[in-house]
């Protein structure tokens, strides 16, 4: 697909959920002003998101003619929970692909133990996350089985390139819920979730020069979403964050379709001899000071 550069990829395994997060669906509802809403089912939301992101790519705007698809800017709570399932599909591939580097890929055990470290705490953080929309949805993602790139795991420049393709991508998507969640609860909420992808982001570019040399490295430049290698160095190389030009949560999904699409993984050149699938587990977050505490953030 157009909008993914090659260079990326990931694998899965994980527990099973013993409990759900510490905000119930109703308080969550309540808060963030979606009393009533009833989720987007998964049929509709795929049918209706994955075809018009197939359509678009087959007209070769990546999916961006996005005013022939609008029902949902009709309706601000459907909004709402497209943008939330379009986010527990992205922070579930999130889940199984920093699983599958902690369990699969050789470099990780030639890392510090502080880079290693990251890479586990980022799991934990991405399961929070995950639980948190589910919450309100009701619903787990309607995509449990991720494809990538040859190589994903297995060499440590392509799995970057990869790691910080997708933190790109789901930075851009949630400063999308920012810009079109319908209650300032949810936009912060977006924007809360946004920060600690950004600081994904930043750690899996420290990553490079900490590469083994046995394992390829030390790896001086990353390929992320724009498709241009950059320097690993400085780590944080954003004055703002990207945006991707993503204003309706569809792009977003129409991005990710290859890791998610075995048809779509076949056009972008993905392996699809191999699906990772992501399983749920309960996630314990590094500090009780970074814990959700509440949708007004205090």
């Amino acid at each position: 697909m157009s909008e993914l550069r090659e260079g990326t990829g990931v694998s899965g395994a994980a527990e099973v959920v013993e409990e759900a997060p510490r905000s119930s669906r109703r308080s969550f509802l309540q808060k963030a002003g979606l009393a009533g809403v009833s989720a987007v089912g998964f049929g509709g939301l795929l049918s209706a998101i994955t075809t018009e992101a197939r359509a678009g790519v087959a007209r070769g705007d990546g999916g961006r003619d996005w005013d022939r698809f609008d029902d949902d800017e009709r309706d601000a709570k459907k909004r709402d929970t497209n943008i939330l399932i379009a986010a527990e599909i992205a922070e579930a591939l999130a889940v199984t692909t920093y699983t599958n580097i902690i369990n699969t890929a050789p470099f990780f055990g030639n890392l510090p133990s502080d880079d290693q470290g990251y890479l586990v705490a980022a799991r934990q953080e991405e399961m929070s996350h995950y639980l948190l929309e589910q919450s309100v949805t009701d619903q787990p993602s309607p995509f449990t089985t991720f494809y990538y790139p040859p190589s994903m795991f297995a060499d440590a420049q392509t799995t970057l390139n990869v790691l910080v393709t997708l933190e790109d991508a789901f930075i851009a998507a949630y400063l999308v819920g920012v810009r079109n969640f319908s209650t300032p609860d949810l936009r912060v909420t977006s924007a809360r979730i946004m920060g600690i992808e950004s600081d994904h982001r930043t750690l899996a570019r420290v990553l490079g020069p900490d590469v083994a040399t046995v394992n390829g490295g030390p790896i001086g430049s990353i390929t992320g979403f724009a498709g241009v290698p950059e320097a690993a160095d400085p780590p944080n190389n954003n004055g703002y964050e990207r945006t991707l030009c993503w204003t309706h949560i569809k792009q977003a999904v129409a991005a990710l379709l290859p890791f998610v699409d075995a048809s779509e993984a076949v056009k972008a050149g993905f392996d699809i001899t191999k699906a990772y699938k992501f399983e749920s587990f309960t996630p314990t977050l590094p500090s009780p000071l970074g814990e959700f505490v509440s949708f007004k953030g205090c």
